[in-house]
């Protein structure tokens, strides 16, 4: 069945439609919860209520793009309201002048790391600088409609993204140069 079937039969409150849907997308989406999150209990919780919204407002699906893109943008959305409702996920920006991370001089060095090596670093990432750098990064939104999402201006967007970017550098070659793990860093 395809995507625009299973949406139409969704619509008409099929339960099997909608578990299918669920089936076909909860786990990819888990790791897009997940990747915005510090635990799985949280990035479930994200993944929980970003379907009951899929579900709610299936009918604003007009076919006219991917229904994977779609739902994606959802969790993602509902992971960054999420972050700003969760104490513990708030993000921090204070530490932009403090000089706690200082930026790295190295020009685009080139990284190879396997995808879940990544993934975990960019984990360890303070809050903010996590969720900037998964936005633009990983989901590919401008540093302008990352302040709108944010309530911040472009300007912070760019240098917390070149901040997370520059201490995930420092921190792959440091495992690089201290553990000899296979992980390749050519400047």
């Amino acid at each position: 069945m395809d995507d625009q079937d299973l949406v139409e039969r969704c619509l008409k409150k099929n339960r099997a439609a909608q578990s299918l849907l669920y089936e076909r997308y909860s786990s990819k989406m888990l790791g897009i919860c997940y990747r915005y999150t510090k635990s799985m209990a949280d990035a479930e919780d994200i993944l929980q209520e970003g379907f009951i919204k899929v579900f709610r407002n299936l009918e604003q699906f007009k076919g006219s793009g991917e229904l994977g893109a779609w739902i994606r943008r959802i969790m993602v959305n509902t992971a960054i309201n999420f972050l700003k409702q969760k104490e513990r996920y708030q993000v921090d920006l204070s530490f932009v002048d403090k000089g706690l991370h200082p930026v790295t001089t190295e020009e685009n060095p080139e990284i190879r790391l396997n995808t879940r090596e990544l993934a975990e670093l960019i984990r360890q990432l303070p809050v903010g600088y996590q969720t900037i750098f998964n936005l633009h990064a990983v989901e590919g939104y401008s540093h302008v409609e990352i302040g709108r999402i944010l309530g911040i201006n472009e300007g912070t967007s760019r240098s917390q993204y070149s901040r997370a970017r520059s201490l995930l550098i420092s921190w792959i070659q440091k495992n690089e140069l201290e553990n000899n793990t296979g992980i390749y860093v050519r400047k």
